[in-house]
């Protein structure tokens, strides 16, 4: 099975720069989850996005990229079933011509 959360639209402290770490801005966080469905063990979607939410709100990252591994992390150590995770974040807000974004993704090989 796998787990689909699009646009999930948070308002974080991120970045490095003066104003980021004074005033929330909007990210958007896309993630894509495999696991094994067996026995009626299934992974609720629901405790992934409060997973994210809190984790972004309480840590606020300085940089996309450590924002993510720490979601990986505690996706990983929440959720040991995983087979692949693949996390995005955008920073729609930051540039005037564009959107920005880091991602990444991970296939897990000792997984149930």
């Amino acid at each position: 099975m796998t787990i689909h959360i699009d646009r999930l639209i948070l308002h974080v402290i991120i970045g490095l720069l003066d104003f980021e770490r004074e005033k929330q801005q909007q990210v958007i966080v896309d993630l894509e989850a495999s696991y094994n469905y067996e026995d009626g063990q299934f992974i609720d979607y629901a405790d992934i996005v409060l997973l994210i939410e809190n984790e972004l709100k309480s840590k606020r990252y300085k940089l996309l990229e450590e924002a993510i591994l720490g979601l990986k992390t505690l996706l990983c150590i929440t959720y040991p079933q995983l087979k692949t995770l693949k996390l995005k974040i955008t920073k729609p807000d930051i540039l005037k011509q564009c959107q920005v974004a880091m991602s990444d993704s991970w296939i897990f090989k000792n997984t149930k």
